[in-house]
């Protein structure tokens, strides 16, 4: 099931982590390198070899902590985990004590989902340079993936306090929106939006993540707008070529959802892309070209494995979507879980055990998803199932009313079935 984030968007925060960032060469001063690494980190191959020679020419602390962002961004950008091996070799040269390095460090462990890591990580940046914002964007997002919400809520607070921004204001919306504040959220992500005028790439995600909160309450077309300004901005952007084919799909419109999709996940083969453009396939009635999406996400999961990059609980979340090796999927989802206590790791876990059974088990679980009020079709349709698992279909009835009220379109799988059930 297509959810906002996989790979690196289980939650907005990993995405977060991306623009912090910009916010640290931003705040870089003049001459010490940040240039090149600027424009590396936006993505040009010529400056990305420009930075490392300037690094072998002139090693220092902060050019290796420069380079380790700038391969960090180039394994957000093309999807290979490699770059992130890359950036750990680097940011190992960096001194144990340099606060940039140790952002760096702090957004690799995000990145590859070694969450403890980043928190500590996160901690330490902030002992280092407690008036420093971006310091306190890594460890709200880890503590976010720890289930941890109020010192996570409260690190954003003291993040936006220091310098409002993109990625102070993005996290704020996004901590609002796990409230079920979707007013709030809407209206923080614009202020990450006009902070990112000037920077086309920051503008566009920004104006992607608009798209999916008018998205999450069922508003397409106010969606479709965003993700087409950020087109606009960017053209090809594959975040909103994405977002876009999502839309598409709900309205039925399959080969032009498929068009969309390819073009993405041929680009930058994230799992998400992968996934949803199975799920296209399948429900256009394409069963082969399906199966062959699936197939790779398995290859990709190695791909992160030896990178270093965990994928349990998104593993999880796959299999038990898709109804592949079950019980296992209930392993990994429990593991999942131990390691990434979060709302998502609960609600994996829920979804799990109610479809092998283990429906009392399931509801526990269920209900820890639902307890900060987020407005989550899918979350509200996994309790339907719960219900249903427990034997009590009146009582599943409302969940699924509920979902399809916030979201009528919220999956391409089982949106159909919460219509049957409702």
């Amino acid at each position: 099931m297509a959810r906002r984030l996989l790979i690196g968007s289980a939650a907005a925060a990993l995405v977060a982590a991306a623009l912090l960032l910009g916010g640290v060469l931003r705040g870089a001063p003049a001459g010490d390198g940040s240039a090149p690494a600027a424009a590396a980190l936006a993505g040009s191959p010529s400056s990305l070899i420009r930075l490392q020679a300037e690094v072998r020419a002139r090693p220092s602390s902060r050019g290796y902590a420069l380079l380790g962002l700038a391969y960090e961004q180039k394994a957000r950008a093309t999807a290979d985990p490699g770059f992130y091996t890359r950036a750990d070799g680097v940011l190992r040269r960096a001194a144990a004590n340099d606060p940039l390095a140790v952002l760096a460090r702090g957004s690799l462990a995000l990145s590859r989902h070694h969450f403890r890591d980043g928190l500590a990580l996160g901690r330490r940046a902030v002992a280092l340079a407690p008036y420093t914002a971006r310091g306190y964007g890594v460890l709200g997002d880890a503590l976010i993936e720890l289930g941890r919400y109020p010192e996570a809520f409260r690190a954003f607070d003291r993040m936006v306090s220091l310098r409002p921004g993109n990625s102070s204001y993005a996290r704020v919306s996004y901590a609002r929106e796990l409230r079920g504040d979707m007013a709030g959220a809407r209206t923080a992500m614009r202020l990450a939006l006009d902070a990112a005028a000037d920077e086309p790439e920051p503008f566009a995600w920004t104006a992607v993540q608009l798209g999916k909160i008018e998205w999450s309450v069922g508003r397409l077309g106010a969606a479709e707008r965003w993700y087409r300004q950020a087109l606009q901005v960017v053209p090809g952007y594959v975040y909103a070529l994405d977002a876009l084919a999502q839309v598409e799909g709900a309205r039925r419109r399959f080969g032009r959802a498929i068009a969309l999709e390819r073009r993405a996940a041929e680009v930058v083969p994230q799992p998400q892309f992968v996934t949803q453009l199975g799920d296209l396939y399948a429900v256009a009635g394409n069963g082969t070209a399906a199966r062959r999406q699936y197939a790779l996400i398995g290859a990709i999961r190695k791909l992160f494995a030896a990178n270093g990059v965990r994928t349990d609980l998104e593993a999880a979340q796959f299999d038990v979507d898709h109804g592949i090796r079950l019980e296992h999927a209930v392993a990994e989802a429990r593991a999942a879980r131990a390691d990434r206590p979060s709302i998502d790791g609960d609600d994996t876990l829920a979804w799990a055990l109610a479809r092998t059974g283990r429906c009392t088990e399931a509801l526990h679980w269920s209900r820890r998803a639902l307890r900060l009020g987020t407005h989550d079709a899918v979350k509200l349709f996994h309790r339907g199932m719960v219900e249903r698992c427990l034997g009590r279909p009146a009582a599943a009835r409302p969940w699924f009313g509920r979902a399809l009220a916030l979201n009528p379109h919220f999956s391409l799988l089982w949106a159909p079935v919460a219509r049957r059930y409702a």
